[in-house]
């Protein structure tokens, strides 16, 4: 008797539950819950910024982005040549981060549909599980912002495996060239090439020959990524156009301070990741080795080394972040410059061969119930972890978190509009002849709303500058170790800080924040021109900081509640 014949293939399910995954953020559009940490109150700003200031390309040695730290060197920022940017280039900010989530997902769920069925679940029987683990994929809790770094590794390790078994094509090709155009260099590229070079090693010793074609493939890969981030790399390197604040990175001062605290950390990575490269519980990973390795079906041996030796690498590369801080510090005290590379991202790759040591697990249980079983269990894990999606549905269903606002209410473009026209209508100064800085929310919100601030959240940016800025805060962070630990050994978020608010950079319109003693220089900032505090949190005293009250502003929908300060003269 012929099969049925099915009117949707597996794929396509897959395909129509990645859009129902993604259906919220289509329905709340501005009321769409974005990442906070590391997303919103930083990342979305320098895209937008660099586009609407007609900077993406300008990559001349005085080119400088005003609206943040005083003109920012250009060069310092990510690249113009990405797809990215010429997102945020056409459409405004959210419409471009989630219009990039949908692409990115939707092409993360595609390759590593077509890895598993070209290179870790063939046959006709294995269809199902690779269409629910592409899904699967592409449903896991990551920062779209970075493009493809992470959902996209699936294609380049796609066009890697061809290669290395001499079945490359000119596809393949393409696919490695078009990476670096959608990705982030400094988070994938020196790893991915390291990844690439071990997998050669191993064939070496598996008595393989030496793989030519993936080493022109890596050739091409890093050779683009070279040319995407040329004025970085000619700015730090040729020019020298400034010396970048990570040269005072000293990580072991913010990470595990103990051999304890090292191998917790350790334990961390490896059964959850870094929130950074995708944060999800690998249990089912685990689960799935398990099972295959106590499974009656025999497993050749081979296979048997294959999983055993994914399974190293990934204890490997948990073990070597957890522990590395400490590892740092004596390296650091002879070689200070040391500090300024984070060679912990070696995580980023730990989310792809976690689903590679998953799918060859797949491939050899021979029960089909158990399969989808655990397919559907790594789904599920992807979906309660991704906080991003549980937000928003908490949005739809009215149950919002106080703590957690969508971007409407992050950003409260009428809000800041308002603090805007009540310094016009008393100086009659536009945003860009006036310099501010921000307690207790992002600059980064304030930037996306029009205003130059003094103070930002950037991976790089001039040593001198942290050093200029440092005075302005030093009365705060000599009341607090943490806080000045934090800018002294990190100092990624240049900030105003203070020490009764801490770590606390959002403070709600429903907390009332209010500050009691703020030890503020306000001559510092006066002399690297600033004029204007734009606080979260009610300065009680505001003339012992020299200081003066210039207005007060909140709304209904408005997750702020804002106190504008004025140097005194």
């Amino acid at each position: 008797m012929p099969t049925p014949r099915r009117f949707v293939s597996p794929l396509g399910w897959a395909l129509l539950a990645l859009a129902l995954f993604l259906l919220p953020f289509a329905l709340l559009q501005e009321r769409s819950y974005v990442t906070l940490d590391d997303n919103l109150d930083v990342e979305l700003t320098i895209p937008y910024l660099l586009t609407r200031h007609h900077m993406a390309l300008d990559y001349g040695p005085t080119t400088v982005l005003e609206p943040v730290m005083n003109g920012l060197p250009r060069n310092a920022l990510r690249p113009g040549l990405s797809v990215t940017m010429l997102l945020f280039g056409v459409l405004e900010p959210l419409p471009a981060y989630l219009v990039q989530q949908a692409l990115v997902r939707l092409l993360g769920l595609l390759g590593m549909y077509a890895l598993l069925r070209r290179h870790l679940l063939r046959g006709p029987t294995k269809q199902a599980a690779a269409a629910g683990l592409a899904l699967a994929w592409a449903v896991l809790p990551f920062y779209s912002i970075y493009g493809l770094s992470v959902l996209g590794q699936p294609w380049l390790l796609y066009a890697f495996l061809n290669l290395r078994r001499g079945q490359g094509r000119l596809r393949d090709w393409l696919l490695i060239a078009a990476f670096p155009f959608w990705s982030m260099f400094i988070f994938v590229g020196p790893f991915v090439a390291v990844g690439l070079g071990l997998l050669l090693l191993w064939d070496l010793r598996q008595g393989r020959r030496w793989s030519w074609p993936v080493v022109g493939g890596l050739g091409l890969l890093l050779g683009l990524y070279m040319v995407v981030e040329y004025p970085l790399l000619y700015s730090l390197l040729v020019a020298k156009q400034f010396v970048p604040h990570r040269l005072e990175f000293n990580l072991s001062q913010l990470g595990p301070q103990s051999w304890g605290g090292a191998l917790k950390s350790a334990g961390q990575y490896f059964l959850l990741g870094q929130y950074h490269a995708s944060q999800f519980f690998r249990g089912v990973i685990l689960l799935a080795l398990a099972l295959t390795l106590l499974s009656r079906h025999r497993l050749e041996p081979a296979r048997r080394r294959q999983l055993l030796a994914l399974l190293v690498a990934l204890l490997a590369v948990a073990l070597f972040c957890g522990f590395y801080p400490l590892l740092m510090e004596p390296l650091q005290r002879v070689v200070p410059a040391l500090g300024s590379f984070n060679l912990t991202r070696f995580h980023f790759l730990t989310a792809l061969l976690g689903f590679v040591l998953l799918a060859l697990c797949l491939q050899v249980l021979p029960d089909k119930r158990v399969v989808m079983g655990l397919v559907v269990m790594q789904i599920f894990v992807g979906l309660v972890m991704n906080t991003e999606w549980l937000h928003n549905l908490r949005e739809l269903a009215g149950r919002p978190k106080a703590t957690e606002p969508n971007y409407q209410q992050f950003v409260a473009a009428p809000l800041f509009a308002r603090v805007q026209d009540t310094i016009r209508q008393a100086t009659g100064l536009a945003p860009r002849s006036y310099r501010l800085a921000c307690l207790g929310l992002p600059p980064a919100i304030a930037q996306l709303n029009g205003f130059y601030t003094l103070d930002s959240y950037q991976n790089n940016y001039p040593l001198a500058y942290k050093h200029a800025f440092r005075p302005i805060i030093a009365g705060e962070l000599a009341k607090s170790a943490a806080l000045q630990s934090y800018f002294d050994h990190w100092g990624n978020r240049c900030y105003l800080f203070s020490a009764e608010l801490g770590k606390n950079f959002r403070v709600g319109a429903f907390q009332r924040g209010v500050v009691q003693d703020f030890a503020f220089d306000a001559g510092a900032f006066q002399r690297l021109g600033g004029r204007y505090v734009l606080a979260a949190a009610r300065l009680a005293h505001p003339a012992r900081s020299g200081l003066t009250p210039r207005g007060e502003f909140s709304a209904r929908n408005a997750y702020w509640h804002l106190y504008l300060y004025e140097v005194q003269p």
